[in-house]
């Protein structure tokens, strides 16, 4: 069994999150280079980034292999259950409870809970706890699918049409352009590209980590710039990292119990556990880069979002050892 360390190293935490949290604080000293007023055109790279990004995530999708997966329908269903409607119900039961999430901050609490679920996170998790690893492969990938018509649909649901300046008309359709189609393109071109360009996906996560981390940075330096976060205290983000940390073990285990009373093996429910249960931080940020195209209401909506991606690795992994050590006395 891997230890602690070796096991969040292998689920990212020491790389893109690290390099999130540096851009962050990368805004806070050196935000004119980030800033609306900066020569640099952030705006076209990131763009053109987030573009490249679905385009290559699509090619990596076998179609053939997505096809035999969702004969587990039931699974399936569960799964998507937890992301997309447990998960913004749950949030929206206990709203009322916070009145500490005001303003932007509670809009982020409302955009974690409407993302699709991260994808490497969850497999390796589910990998390493002796999981139903197809079917998490499987619903990790059709998540992000889905995601594009659903998150923006919740964010209409839950926010009303228009939330903080930000005006949602046209976003479904700027999500199909910049995120759908290039998917699409990516998923259609699978036969032809996959073989040519596989060798070199390991170095090609280096150019989505910097469109991911160049978002973060401009939108850390407006707010900065325009001391956003002095209207946000101390007490309401320690209150948000209980939440964000209540939210996960509660949906987790709801999810749990739900596959635990229809009968299924345990190898199925530690599956639902770690796919349905998690969020995606990059999904989070190049679709709230869409979605909030103001970098000052960004910067506060993406933060439960990160915060929740660092809980999610720390209490995953532990619940990965949990289950490493609960199958492998079964085998014995």
């Amino acid at each position: 069994m891997p230890s602690p360390i070796q096991l969040l190293r292998r689920i990212g935490i020491n790389g893109l999150l690290v390099g999130i949290i540096f851009s962050a604080f990368l805004g806070y000293f050196i935000p004119e280079w980030g800033s609306k007023d900066s020569p640099i055109p952030w705006g076209i790279f990131t763009t053109i980034g987030i573009s490249f990004i679905f385009f290559f995530y699509g090619v990596k999708l076998d179609p053939i292999s997505l096809r035999k997966g969702i004969y587990n329908w039931r699974l399936h269903l569960l799964i998507q259950s937890g992301t997309y409607l447990v998960f913004p119900l749950v949030v929206t039961l206990i709203m009322p409870l916070l009145p500490f999430l005001t303003g932007n901050l509670k809009v982020g609490l409302w955009f974690l809970s409407a993302l699709p679920s991260t994808v490497s996170a969850s497999v390796v998790l589910v990998n390493i706890a002796k999981g139903n690893l197809p079917a998490a492969i499987f619903n990790a990938s059709i998540s992000s699918l889905l995601g594009v018509f659903i998150t923006p649909i919740w964010m209409l649901v839950l926010t009303g049409n228009e939330t903080s300046g930000v005006e949602f008309t046209g976003i479904l359709t700027q999500l199909m352009l910049k995120i759908l189609l290039p998917v699409i393109l990516g998923i259609v071109l699978h036969r032809r590209l996959y073989p040519v360009l596989n060798p070199y996906f390991s170095k090609l996560k280096y150019v989505d980590q910097a469109v991911i981390m160049a978002i973060v940075y401009t939108s850390f330096s407006d707010a900065f710039v325009n001391d956003v976060f002095s209207g946000y205290s101390s007490s309401s983000m320690l209150g948000l990292v209980l939440v964000t940390g209540f939210l996960y073990f509660l949906i987790g285990f709801f999810l749990f119990f739900i596959a635990k009373s229809l009968g299924w093996g345990m190898a199925d429910r530690i599956t639902t556990v770690f796919c349905g249960a998690k969020k995606s931080l990059i999904q989070g940020v190049v679709m709230g880069k869409v979605i909030f195209s103001d970098p000052l209401v960004l910067s506060i909506v993406i933060l439960p979002v990160m915060i929740f991606h660092i809980q999610q690795l720390i209490y995953g992994s532990l619940l990965a050892g949990f289950f490493q050590k609960k199958m492998s006395s079964q085998d014995t």
